[in-house]
């Protein structure tokens, strides 16, 4: 990895006050590290954010301070939450001297499992610790998952293949990544309950549609069966005999 160059100055205003240092787009920063009297040091913020984002938390960064050249990791960033940097810690290392840091993983190719819809693929791991000298720290670890073919295929921390010079201290046995089913069987058994219940719930509610219509179709018979009295009383008067008939 192309080592990063930062320009700094030491930095005065400490305390509450650094809030004005961030209105004038200046990130306050601390550099430590093991025999290195800790310096309070400012760094303007365009000039620290693509330093950051090329060089992240594993790549050496020379800072140039008072004419002096300081080999350092980035070692924490505090930000708020809109991701702005607020403070940094850069640590400074020894050139000679193994160092611990967390590595990114980086997960290409597609899984067979997932292309034949057999699964889905669960990235269990995002980073993994490592030790190795400041020059040979890995700014990323690549991690194929093409070979993942079929439910429960997995890929721990000791398959993965890291630079020559490189410890990995994570757990051997931990899981990176690994095919998980389409549906697992708690959720597969949660919607057969769930069909089933809608099913009952719509069979209970069609034999209320049905009773509550009997009634209804008896009333209509009720009501036709009434209409046709008018009927033999009308035929009865028009069939009558007119009254000067019968005096005859």
């Amino acid at each position: 990895m192309k080592r990063q160059k930062l320009e700094v100055s030491k930095r005065k205003i400490t305390g509450k006050k650094v809030k004005n240092l961030r209105r004038e787009g200046i990130l306050p920063a601390n550099i430590y590290g093991r025999d290195f009297k800790s310096l309070a040091i400012q760094v303007p913020y365009k000039d620290f954010e693509p330093v950051y984002k090329e060089a992240g938390e594993t790549g050496l960064i020379d800072i140039s301070v008072d004419s002096q050249i300081v080999p350092v990791l980035i070692h924490s960033v505090q930000a708020d939450y809109k991701k702005t940097p607020l403070h940094v810690d850069f640590y400074k290392v020894n050139l000679k001297e193994k160092v611990k840091a967390m590595v990114p993983l980086e997960f290409i190719g597609e899984a067979k499992a997932v292309v034949d819809k057999v699964g889905l693929l669960m990235q269990i791991l995002s980073e993994i610790e490592v030790e190795a000298l400041p020059t040979e720290l890995p700014e990323k670890i690549e991690v194929n998952v093409e070979s993942l073919a079929l439910v429960d295929d997995q890929i721990t921390v000791s398959d993965l293949k890291v630079p020559e010079g490189v410890e990995v201290l994570t757990d051997a046995t931990q899981v990176v990544v690994k095919i998980g089913e389409l549906i697992t069987k708690e959720a597969q058994a949660q919607a057969e309950e769930e069909a089933a219940a809608a099913a009952a719930a719509a069979a209970e509610a069609g034999e209320e549609v049905a009773e509550g219509e009997a009634p209804v179709e008896e009333a209509a018979v009720a009501e036709g069966a009434g209409e046709p009295k008018e009927k033999p009383e009308q035929e009865t008067k028009e069939e009558a005999p007119p009254a000067e008939e019968k005096s005859q």
